[in-house]
């Protein structure tokens, strides 16, 4: 018969084991930040997203790094993210890479990066309970609270290319892309952040570079749908008032009446009317689209900013 160890010794063991785990953990740290000192531009990332002590150890753990062109390629593998950061995290506390993002008009595109990265680090060292109840919280502010489509259609991306980590996903956009969350995700995030709002502001403040652009442009096309039809009806009734008036030009050379003359004018005058009208119509509707297809190709230009074609540059 096999004996039964006393369930006190049993629970000693698996305390002595869990002690040793982050011993170790620690003397694993301790190793790959000996010699350590942040570079300015990543020791100023760790400020930016105001770091809290537990969350800049995660960060330098990681001996981050801000690199460009084909030099962050060879770490991070294009599309590796599907959000709108330029980063990767390696797995076991490898590395983290952030690419440099110079347009100014995406001032804030680092911030988030550093930020989500981070989190993907310390989303790998929740114990198996923790990452139980961490993982609740961001399935149900997920299921029943979540309304940026933005964010969801990332998601859905994420579902499709790797599933296996949609829920570490979360924990790194939820924790950097999403201004408000739900009381107990707030209270959680907060040890690695002391102002995880400054975090969602650097996010806001870039997507909208890209959000006010795409709503002008979705207020030029109605305007230039608006214009279409009134240009196409103002072109018909030109046509129509054409014929009429080089008909009643032909009646007129041969028995025209001065009357007749008179309302063959007031003709002549609306329709010089309706043409320079239509005219300004047409210069407006080419002028709008010379300014939408501006705006739409600055758009272009900030989608590859953050696209894999960026990294060969």
């Amino acid at each position: 018969m096999k004996k039964q160890l006393p369930t006190v010794f049993l629970l000693g063991v698996l305390l002595i084991s869990t002690g040793l785990l982050f011993k170790r953990q620690a003397v694993l740290d301790w190793w790959h930040l000996r010699d350590y000192t942040a570079p300015t531009v990543v020791a100023q990332l760790a400020t930016d997203d105001t770091m809290t002590p537990e969350g800049q150890h995660l960060f330098y753990v990681n001996h981050p790094e801000v690199t460009a062109g084909s030099a962050f390629g060879v770490h991070c593998p294009a599309g590796s993210e599907k959000t709108v950061v330029l980063g990767c995290y390696l797995s076991s506390d490898n590395g983290i890479y952030i690419y440099a993002v110079h347009d100014s008009r995406l001032s804030g595109v680092e911030q988030v990066t550093a930020a989500h990265e981070m989190l993907h680090a310390a989303y790998r060292r929740l114990s198996g309970s923790k990452r139980t109840s961490v993982n609740a919280m961001l399935l149900d502010y997920y299921q029943h609270h979540l309304t940026d489509q933005r964010i969801k259609d990332t998601l859905a991306a994420y579902k499709t290319a790797e599933p296996n980590d949609v829920v570490n996903e979360m924990h790194s956009i939820f924790g950097t892309e999403v201004a408000n969350l739900p009381p107990a995700l707030e209270a959680y995030y907060k040890q690695y952040f002391t102002n995880r709002q400054k975090v969602a502001a650097y996010t806001a403040s870039y997507q909208n570079e890209f959000t006010s652009r795409q709503t002008q442009v979705e207020s030029y096309d109605t305007q230039l749908k608006s214009l279409k039809v009134q240009i196409d009806t103002g072109e018909a009734a030109l046509t129509q008032q054409s014929a009429a008036l080089s008909a009643e030009r032909s009646e007129l050379q041969t028995s025209g009446s001065n009357a007749q003359v008179a309302v063959y004018n007031q003709k002549v005058a609306e329709y010089n009317d309706l043409l320079a009208n239509t005219k300004s119509q047409i210069n407006q509707y080419n002028d709008i689209v010379s300014k939408r297809n501006a705006l739409a190709l600055e758009e272009q230009q900030l989608q590859q900013e953050l696209s894999a074609s960026s990294l060969a540059k």
